[in-house]
């Protein structure tokens, strides 16, 4: 079943009642099936939440975003309890072997390399050498091709209605950074209650180990699917004037979500595809599989 995404950027009161979420404010009040919700975004700092609601949001695997001033998202809540043997998938992944976990990062790091070249190709229609970056990507990319591929990547995408191509990258940098950094943390929250449903514990990364970064291992699952944000604030750009983020740009930010992927046999929404591949990688941990299950970002009719 396809999850609904929820923006709420006024002054609402969120309750729960017969398992609907019951949003009120000064002029309306609306109901929600909480089972529909996949993502409940949060951007207003005089929403209130109850706790009985917060709880049955978690119950359904609801991921729960917080945004901060900025109106980044800057803070979620998933369930902590979402699979039936997770103590057993918390063995298999915290014994998971060295050469394991890189060869994990390896299959990742090619994944997005060969996607960031197949958005260059149909943004730019012209072609690149990153299918030849990924050929060279050893195990746990100990040579960052990463790194040389985004050095390529951000120098070469394009800027509609500039004078000048490429994209000065930086976290906290100027337009388009701030639309980049609000796709990339819906799209970090999303990976994140993936592996959270697959029993996987999101602190513990294949390659990111920060010990301040309590999603270290979604960091590393969403790498391959950042070119659809990319992709999709290219598309912004072009349609949009404005510079700052607001409702109908986060609306179309949102809709990355429900972008249809491909698998081999079948194609998928977004937040369903990452449901796959989060399972995938827990068959890795267990021995039941040996490569993660990535999907295609666009079939051969968009690239061609």
């Amino acid at each position: 079943m396809l999850k609904r995404t929820i923006l709420i950027e006024n002054k609402f009161s969120i309750t729960a009642k017969n398992n609907q979420l019951v949003l009120k404010s000064e002029i309306k009040e609306s109901t929600i099936p909480i089972e529909d919700i996949g993502f409940l975004v949060l951007d207003h700092n005089e929403i209130y939440l109850s706790i009985p609601a917060m709880n049955l949001l978690v119950d359904n695997n609801t991921s729960i975003i917080i945004c901060g001033k900025n109106h980044l998202p800057n803070g979620m809540f998933l369930n902590l309890n979402s699979h039936h043997i997770q103590q057993e998938i918390f063995k298999n992944q915290i014994e998971a072997s060295i050469p394991l976990k890189k060869q994990l990062w390896q299959q990742t790091i090619i994944e997005k390399i060969k996607n960031q070249g197949q958005l260059l190709e149909k943004i730019t229609e012209s072609k690149n050498s990153f299918s030849f970056l990924a050929s060279k990507v050893l195990s746990g990319d100990s040579t960052n091709m990463e790194g040389v591929a985004a050095q390529q990547y951000w120098k070469y995408f394009p800027q509609p209605n500039l004078e000048f191509d490429g994209i000065k990258r930086e976290r906290y940098g100027d337009y388009p950074n701030n639309f980049l950094n609000y796709g990339y943390a819906i799209l970090r929250a999303a990976t994140a209650r993936a592996l959270s449903g697959s029993g996987l514990l999101n602190t513990l990364g294949i390659h990111h180990k920060s010990k301040y970064n309590a999603f270290a291992l979604a960091d590393d699952i969403m790498e391959p699917f950042r070119p659809i944000v990319d992709e999709k604030v290219f598309e912004i750009m072009q349609r949009f004037s404005e510079q700052e983020l607001n409702t109908a740009i986060k609306s179309e930010l949102l809709q990355i979500l429900t972008r249809t992927v491909y698998f081999k046999d079948e194609k998928s929404p977004l937040m369903i595809a990452l449901q796959k591949t989060s399972s995938s990688l827990q068959q890795c941990f267990t021995g039941n599989r040996k490569k993660i299950k990535y999907p295609v970002l666009w079939s051969l009719t968009d690239i061609e």
